[in-house]
């Protein structure tokens, strides 16, 4: 019998293909590509744009300003959907495929799926070399393209229309699997997009995928039960991997089972509640008195699904010499990290399964009073760093009280870099789960405003929280990627940007003054310019009005209040301005590992080296 064929382009296929992949999310069946962020050029529009333009209704194309902000819109999309749906940036060859670079980096660096596909040369390489190609006089098979190895999970190079049918499943099970989710990048030759193949029909089948649950390894399971069972002071350390696990219900009954606290790292951040019974707050770096006191004095760490990454152990500071860690994460290679107990596992999965292995097993009554005590005690430093005061420009820990006092419980906090992470992983107070997104495995300035536009389309659908996206950043981050204000205010999405105008990189600035080097290049005043003593400003307000937002400066913090009541109100986006303090910032107690000259005109520098000298020798050398 004849195999049943359709003849398409290549360009067609691929795009018949994505239409036909689907998700269930809630037991409502899905797109698993939600949609398409695209800038057309030379290298896709007459092929790629063509096959797009007949799909609109199926799967949406969105036309982006920037090609590594809409690649960032989408990074924010699959995050507030929980890697559940996916998206598609789209561009051209050249430079407009390589300023997704950086947004791969991002995807990559925090385990989030986005497929990428960016236009290449000439398979036949007739007419080189082309418009927008690089040139490798020794290898002619490396194109721009190949910056994307370094960033991506999967990547392939489409020279063959019939490669699709092998390249294509394989992206989409990469991006699916939680051991190996990241970005999936597809280079697809200009001269290959336009041929056609007689593709199989049975490729273009509806197909419904699911996430796998990839279940322990019962020895193991075995093993991290006997170790926590010795535990006198056990802390669970809550990660990003709880969240896209959906396994925030069952890690707090767990935690509450066995009297465990639980301390959170930045991506894991809103799997809790503040106000949980279990919850002891963030740890590391740009974490809580409460929590960083408890890893110190715990004798066995139980991380689930977390990298470790340095702002979480404090460069590995954080902890006793001689406490032991269970590792339970999908991804081999994060459990086996610092001599971990490794469990190889989904979360959920995981949690379950231990939770039966431990038996009557719980931890004294003391350890989760006294959790209870000292995260008291942080909420009160907390509120007294953000209680108003008389002084004429607010703190980042005050703004960020305002913000959380207005936002309604549904609404997502968004930041990524600067000052900002610090002060909201401190001091934003959860009031419902998955309502939290800051980016700090890349820490990618520009991250902000984009994911705002990509967690406002997340809004719809099954998942979706139903809330307002609030992005807050500074004026140093927000001067490198805004146009994203522009793009949801054609598009009619609704967002909230809280720019908080410090005068420059404030908490660079910070970092640099804490190691002894004098302030340089970092707040506008310690740049080369021509006015020191009164550097030129940008308006903001009328910036943002010429994107068409709403905009408004708040001069107060009173007045901040009754602004963002006005942008929560308001159905389009709202940009709200603030001037904030470059100096003040909430304390936190673990420290942080970074280079310090060896040697240095500077007295402030060798001072800093020989504090920074200590700081190592408090670390878990190895482990």
């Amino acid at each position: 019998m004849p195999r049943k064929t359709v003849r398409l382009t290549m360009a067609q296929a691929l795009v018949r293909y994505l239409c036909n992949q689907f998700t269930e999310i809630e037991g409502a069946r899905v797109p698993l590509f939600a949609g398409v962020f695209g800038i057309f050029g030379h290298g896709n529009v007459t092929c790629l744009s063509e096959a797009l333009e007949q799909v609109q209704d199926q799967l949406p194309t969105w036309r982006g300003q920037n090609e590594q902000s809409m690649a960032l819109a989408a990074i924010g999309f699959a995050k507030a959907k929980r890697r559940r749906q996916v998206m598609v940036a789209a561009t051209s060859i050249g430079p407009g495929a390589l300023n997704m670079v950086t947004a791969a980096g991002v995807a990559m660096a925090n385990r989030l799926p986005v497929l990428l596909i960016a236009g290449d040369t000439f398979a036949n390489r007739l007419p080189d070399p082309v418009l927008q190609q690089v040139e490798h006089f020794g290898d002619p098979t490396i194109t721009a393209n190949d910056a994307f190895k370094s960033v991506v999970r999967y990547w392939d190079r489409i020279t063959l229309p019939e490669q699709l049918i092998q390249s294509l499943p394989q992206a989409v099970a990469t991006m699916l699997d939680p051991a190996d989710c990241g970005p999936a990048f597809i280079g697809l030759a200009q001269d290959t997009q336009e041929l056609a193949y007689d593709y199989p029909e049975v490729f273009f089948e509806p197909r419904v995928w699911s996430i796998p649950r990839p279940r322990p390894d019962r020895d193991a399971v075995a093993a991290a039960a006997e170790l926590l069972k010795t535990a006198r002071k056990p802390l669970i350390i809550s990660g990003g991997g709880v969240r896209y696990s959906l396994a925030e219900d069952a890690l707090a009954d767990f935690a509450a089972k066995r009297g465990i606290p639980v301390v959170e790292t930045i991506a894991g951040k809103g799997a809790l509640t503040h106000d949980h019974p279990v919850h002891a707050g963030p740890i590391g770096i740009v974490g809580s008195t409460s929590a960083n006191a408890l890893a110190k004095e715990a004798d066995v760490i139980l991380a689930i699904g977390t990298r470790l990454q340095d702002f979480t152990t404090g460069s590995w500071t954080a902890f006793a010499e001689d406490a032991r860690f269970i590792s339970v994460n999908a991804a081999r290679f994060d459990a086996v990290k610092h001599r971990s107990l490794a469990v190889v596992g989904d979360a959920l999965e995981t949690i379950g399964e231990l939770d039966a292995a431990l038996g009557d097993y719980a931890a004294d009554a003391g350890l989760m009073k006294r959790a209870k005590t000292l995260f008291a005690e942080w909420n009160k430093l907390l509120d007294e760093h953000q209680a108003p005061t008389n002084e004429l420009v607010p703190s980042y820990a005050q703004v960020v009280g305002v913000l959380n006092k207005v936002a309604g419980p549904n609404d997502t906090l968004i930041a990524a870099a600067g000052g900002t992470p610090g002060e909201v992983t401190k001091g934003w107070r959860v009031k419902n789960p998955n309502t939290f997104d800051c980016e700090f495995g890349f820490s990618c300035m520009g991250y902000e405003i984009a994911a705002g536009w990509g967690c406002a389309m997340a809004q719809e659908g099954p998942g979706a929280t139903g809330g307002t996206p609030i992005v807050m950043l500074g004026d140093g981050t927000y001067m490198m990627m805004n146009s994203d204000i522009y793009s949801a205010a054609l598009t009619g999405h609704k967002m909230v940007v809280v720019v908080c105008d410090n005068g420059g990189f404030a908490v660079i600035n910070r970092l640099q003054q804490a190691k002894g080097v004098p302030g340089f290049n970092n707040l506008l005043a310690d740049c080369r310019i021509q006015n020191r003593d009164n550097p030129l400003h940008v308006d903001f307000v009328k910036h943002a009005e010429a994107m068409g937002a709403r905009a408004v400066k708040a001069e107060s913090l009173a007045d901040l209040e009754g602004a963002m009541q006005d942008a929560l109100a308001h159905d389009g986006v709202t940009v709200v301005l603030i001037v904030s303090d470059a100096w003040k910032w909430v304390p936190g107690d673990a420290d942080w590992d970074v280079g310090v000259p060896e040697i240095s005109n500077f007295e402030t520098v060798r001072a800093a080296r020989a504090a920074q000298e200590k700081i190592r020798e408090a670390q878990r050398l190895g482990v």
